[in-house]
């Protein structure tokens, strides 16, 4: 099983720069991505940034510096980090660090959409949670 697709390209390497903060991924077409700490972390699949559901997610900033302190394996299909800010729940599927690889400039492109839209700045610390019931942290 390479990921959650079935047939999706299977990773033959992955090696953490900590200095340059890029995760360097490299699957079994062929393809090779180095993929930034920080596009990790603001696209985290976790329930903390997507939220519950459509229209949920959160906004992250303050995140450029942010570094990968632990990289553990999920079964046969997944890595789940811990980021150097204390986020530990995202569980990138190889279809996924494929995904971020892939479409890094759309990806960083809709970033900078939403911190326009939201009038914020990509290194604003971020806004203090309110009120919001939610398993994860």
């Amino acid at each position: 099983m390479a990921g959650l697709r079935s047939g999706a390209p299977a990773p033959q390497a992955i090696t953490v720069h900590n200095q340059s903060r890029v995760l360097e991924v490299s699957f079994s077409d062929g393809a090779s991505f180095r993929i930034p700490f920080e596009l990790m972390r603001i696209y985290s699949p976790s329930a903390e940034v997507q939220g519950h559901g459509p229209g949920q997610e959160v906004l992250q900033t303050g995140k450029r510096k942010v570094g990968l302190l632990e990289l553990q394996p999920v079964g046969n299909y997944a890595v789940q980090p811990t980021f150097s800010d204390g986020h530990d729940t995202g569980i990138f599927s190889w279809d996924l660090l494929y995904e971020l690889g892939e479409k890094q400039d759309e990806l960083w492109a809709e970033y900078e959409r939403r911190l326009a839209a939201a009038g914020v700045d990509r290194d604003a610390p971020m806004a203090a949670k309110g009120g919001q019931a939610c398993g994860s942290h």
